[in-house]
């Protein structure tokens, strides 16, 4: 990877890791505890699809490949469930193209329960 490719990364990721500031998500850190470097991709990942808006979450795509953020979505978003369903529901029909959502994130959710389980 170019170093000038690293520094659009960097960037995009500065720029949404202030937007996610903007949006309060950091309400409960201290200011001078965070960084986008203490961010990991799956958290800036999540945060972004969970809090900032659609044009937000097309930067993602720009710089995380599309199954890395399919991955984060699927690991930490959908287990949520109830709680996030209609958010998870536009992700799975929108950006993943689940032909039946509903039906897409239930056994998302099942295949995560049964992991708890065993």
């Amino acid at each position: 990877m170019s170093s000038r490719n690293k520094n659009k990364i960097n960037e995009v990721k500065l720029e949404l890791f202030e937007q996610l500031k903007e949006e309060h998500v950091f309400w409960s850190y201290s200011p001078e505890s965070l960084s986008v470097a203490k961010l990991n991709d799956d958290q800036l990942i999540t945060l972004t699809m969970r809090y900032l808006d659609l044009d937000d979450i097309k930067k993602l795509f720009s710089i995380f490949s599309y199954n890395k953020i399919k991955s984060a979505w699927r690991r930490i978003l959908v287990p949520e469930g109830e709680y996030l369903y209609t958010l998870n529901r536009f992700f799975a029909w929108y950006y993943f193209k689940a032909k039946r959502p509903d039906a897409y994130l239930k056994s998302l959710q099942t295949r995560y329960l049964n992991t708890l389980i065993q």
